[in-house]
């Protein structure tokens, strides 16, 4: 019997495995072939991202040696699978190497040249094609025959069969959750995922420059049916999946997303589960879009609500192929769904043609009037791209990562070498304290008080924080100095945000030295005790790292929380609401309160992640204690 292996590694070292749907895809195929299945054994190895070749080595080589290794590629882990194919060929020379995925479909003269114990490899959907490549290598036929792979011929040289078409009937592939093909608990009954992943859908109707969503960019998109698609949502609900995340384009443009929601909440009532969904929100918003928002926001399921503009300039946008929603319409949406009490962020990136440092901070700064929690990535070159395919025109210099495969912008026609590196600079301490909810109420605040910019904010806290001396100024300093070469740089500054009372001193101290420069005098001691709130709201790893040391476990609506009960001198939520309206108010007067702050417990798990959508979940709720003021001892 045949043995194939299909292989997968997230990106993150996480506590949970990330669902490994694209091997559970493959997998489940060749487990419902009538022939493969009787001729076959598959067996799919899902590895997280602290995971070595040599680890992945020795639990590959250590049992039976397979014939077929599969890997699922893309550009953080197509290195390591490199490695692992060399090893591979030394133990089975006639074995057989497949690569598939977005990061070497139609890239054979690369990669097969990079990587020449490569045999095979995949180009767009690989359901099908797996299939047939199987069935011909157990045949002895002819690759040639089969449709959508390049490999090398007898001669050495390299070949690109026939273009598989797009599978329309997206049922035909069998469910990895239903089927069993992905296990769904741990040996102690727990859901095995960090988040349960879904596709609804496959296909993207525009064609962004930096995009290459699923390999299906500029097509038609195809939908699952809405029987499986419910199926699925129960098992994951019985299996207490707490996270659904989507791995569709452009969730929310179709009619079919408004069925899904309508299941969710269903299945939700009845289970209890999920109590989350996390998606990528249509780039423009349709009614459809507003009808699910209203649907979440009254049944009380989790989200993160994506502005995905990218930018705010029109040149960039020109060189990007988008067009972004009308200002107007964007900013309503803001204030509709801050209203509703609903978690938004904005997406931007930096470095595309026809972007200045200049004009990339006043978009910022002008969406930052709306939503502060603005995630700004650098602009990163993917395979199959027009931004790859027009290199040359945009004049794009371009180094590859050490560790992962992409190709990381230096410079293009409009941004010198040292106006990214400075930009650089700027992105790591933004994602750091705003994109990451380390900081939230601060940025609305000190706009209304001083007319402070958030990006003006943002780098005086950096300024004085690489200034200082102390141990965890110095884990700061490097990771921001090291970003552009290490984007894994911000998981460890992360942690320390998080996890240390060292931070806070931090940021007290910025206050101290820099809040009389921001804001007119009678303004600093309130900002001093929003700046504290803010502070201890944030999501909580470990109570007594951060000196909550009354902080007490309790259940409320089945979550498992910690709650602490602090005083403030101010109505500190008086001024995030009067802030967060846009209102130039007089200072406050002293107000004494009694705040009770109620943080979801688990962050502990999260503390060093990038993934803000889930971050977003464990900021603390927080409620006034009526008629009651503790003495200040006890805060």
């Amino acid at each position: 019997m045949l043995q194939v292996k299909i292989i997968q590694q997230g990106v993150w070292h996480m506590s949970k495995e990330s669902m490994p749907l694209a091997a559970g895809y493959l997998a489940a195929m060749l487990r419902s072939d009538p022939e493969l299945s009787m001729r076959c054994k598959v067996e799919i190895l899902n590895y997280s991202g602290a995971t070595s070749p040599w680890e992945m080595a020795t639990q590959l080589l250590g049992s039976d040696v397979p014939d077929i290794l599969c890997f699922s590629v893309l550009g953080w882990n197509v290195r390591q699978f490199g490695a692992l194919a060399e090893t591979f060929k030394q133990v089975n020379p006639k074995g057989i190497v497949v690569f598939g995925g977005n990061h070497v479909s139609n890239q054979a003269e690369r990669v097969l040249r990079r990587w020449p114990e490569v045999d095979v490899i995949v180009n767009g959907e690989g359901e099908l094609t797996i299939v047939d490549l199987l069935s011909c290598i157990m045949d002895g036929g002819e690759l040639a025959e089969v449709e959508g792979i390049s490999y090398r011929d007898a001669q050495g040289y390299i070949r690109t069969t026939a273009e598989r078409a797009r599978i329309e009937d997206l049922d035909i592939i069998p469910s990895p959750i239903l089927s069993g093909v992905l296990p769904l608990h741990d040996d102690t009954g727990a859901f095995r995922y960090d988040v349960a992943l879904l596709e609804t859908n496959r296909g993207c109707p525009y064609h962004c420059s930096f995009c290459y969503w699923g390999g299906a960019v500029g097509q038609r998109v195809r939908s699952f049916s809405r029987k499986r698609l419910r199926a699925e949502l129960e098992l994951l609900a019985k299996e207490k999946a707490e996270t659904v995340v989507l791995c569709d384009a452009n969730f929310g443009i179709l009619r079919s997303d408004l069925e899904f929601i309508e299941d969710l909440v269903e299945v939700r009532r009845r289970y209890g589960y999920p109590k989350a969904l996390e998606t990528s929100w249509a780039k423009n918003k349709s009614k459809t879009f507003y009808e699910i928002v209203d649907i979440m926001r009254r049944e009380g399921i989790r989200s993160s609500f994506t502005l995905a503009l990218q930018t705010l300039n029109d040149k960039a946008l020109a060189t990007m192929n988008r067009k972004n929603m009308k200002i107007n319409a964007w900013k309503d949406l803001t204030e509709r769904l801050s209203a509703d009490g609903m978690d938004i962020y904005a997406e931007l990136i930096w470095g595309a043609p026809g972007e200045t440092p200049e004009s990339f901070l006043e978009g910022y700064d002008e969406l930052a009037q709306h939503v502060s929690r603005i995630a700004a990535y650098p602009l990163i070159l993917l395979p199959n791209t027009e931004y790859v395919e027009r290199k040359d025109l945009y004049g794009f210099i371009t180094v590859r990562g050490d560790r992962d495969d992409f190709e990381y912008v230096l410079a293009n026609k409009d941004m010198t070498l040292q106006q990214n590196l400075d930009m650089q600079r700027f992105l790591f301490w933004a994602r750091l304290l705003a994109e990451n909810l380390v900081l939230r109420r601060l940025f609305p605040a000190l706009r209304a008080a001083g007319g402070v910019r958030q990006s003006e904010v943002i780098l005086s806290v950096a300024d004085h924080i690489e200034a200082e001396r102390t141990v965890g100024a110095q884990l700061l300093r490097g990771a921001a100095a090291n970003s552009t070469a290490d984007p894994d740089s911000l998981s460890p500054a992360l942690e320390f945000c998080f996890t240390s009372a060292e931070f806070d001193e931090l940021v007290t101290g910025w206050w101290q030295v820099n809040g009389p420069s921001l804001v007119p005098a009678q303004w600093i001691e309130p900002l001093a005790e929003l700046i504290r709130f803010d502070l201890e709201s944030r999501p909580l790893p470990d109570a007594a790292a951060r000196a909550l040391y009354a902080a007490r476990a309790e259940v409320r609506d089945g979550e498992e929380v910690l709650v602490a009960e602090r005083n403030y001198a101010y109505d500190v939520l008086a001024m995030c609401d009067s802030a967060a309206e846009g209102q130039s108010s007089p200072a406050p007067r002293r107000t004494p309160m009694t705040m009770e702050l109620c943080w979801k417990a688990g962050f502990v798990k999260l503390a060093a992640s990038t993934n803000h959508e889930e971050t977003a979940h464990y900021v603390a709720q927080c409620r006034r204690l009526e008629g009651v003021h503790k003495p200040a001892a006890a805060s």
